[in-house]
């Protein structure tokens, strides 16, 4: 059998790449980036990576002194960031996050909205309205609350990327779990409507969903009860395993990157195929 050759083919064999053609790694040097629910589990693997990628990091947190202790962490290791409490509930806290953010390094060039909440597993006719606000408060109104505020400032200078953090349950249902699935479906509302909105003002805002990720909130999980359903979901995962936070993180520096400068609105599920299913 002959082999065809085109003529773009002939000239990668006449002409091979070169260290200068291969893209470089995702570089957030002199860029400022922020992530909520950072003292641990995806949060905090994705403030490791926007740190060890250049950027100088704001890790938020409700617990204030685990961020703060992160923070230190990657201060000695010779990066910038540091650690601030917020309740992504109040937004008057996320306002202030945000202040603080621009105060300490002038700007906020990538956000990636990730704090969340598990909800108590009842049924729709049991659930309690206290649990169905309390999730909403966080996983819902949170992002809105972070948006709101992050956009104020993006606006204001031009340019930036966002990255809320949804996940599988924003793309299916889930028996008992309905709050939390609630929300998530609306994480997805919200990015698409504002990605919309500030499309042609140089602010691109995505979703990752993300799939089974073994973090404190798995172990949490399976402490109440739900071991038998996770490990119901592993068996329906193609790649056969948990993922890890760090592949959640890589997503995000990727949407939040100028290699994603033509993505928009998009919901990114990383999930070892759980939803081609």
């Amino acid at each position: 059998m002959t082999a065809i050759t085109t003529d773009a083919t002939s000239a990668r064999m006449a002409h091979p790449l070169t260290p200068k053609d291969i893209p470089m790694e995702i570089s957030f040097k002199d860029k400022v980036a922020l992530v909520t629910g950072a003292a641990s589990g995806i949060g905090l693997a994705t403030a490791q990576a926007f740190a060890k990628s250049g950027a100088a990091v704001v890790l938020a947190d409700i617990n204030a002194e685990a961020a703060r202790i992160e923070a230190r962490r990657l201060s000695d290791a010779g990066h910038q960031a540091i650690g601030i409490g917020c309740h992504v509930a109040n937004l008057d806290e996320v306002e202030a996050l945000v202040k603080e953010t621009v105060a300490s390094f002038g700007r906020l060039d990538a956000a990636f909205n990730n704090a969340g909440i598990q909800n108590l597993l009842a049924e729709t006719a049991d659930a309690t309205p206290e649990d169905f606000d309390r999730v909403i408060s966080v996983n819902l109104r949170g992002v809105w609350n972070c948006m709101k505020a992050e956009l104020t400032q993006m606006r204001a200078q031009g340019n930036g990327a966002i990255v809320n953090c949804s996940s599988l349950g924003g793309l299916v249902g889930g028996a008992e779990r309905g709050n939390y699935h609630a929300a998530k479906h609306g994480v997805l509302g919200l990015t698409k409507s504002a990605a919309l909105e500030y499309a042609r003002r140089d602010i691109r805002i995505n979703a990752v969903c993300p799939g089974l990720i073994w973090t404190p909130m798995a172990e949490q999980m399976v402490a109440g009860g739900q071991k038998e359903a996770l490990d119901g979901m592993l068996q329906a995962i193609p790649m056969g395993r948990h993922g890890k936070p760090e592949e959640i993180a890589d997503a995000v520096l990727w949407l939040s990157s100028d290699a994603a400068s033509y993505v928009t609105g998009q919901s990114i599920s990383v999930d070892g195929g759980f939803i081609m299913r």
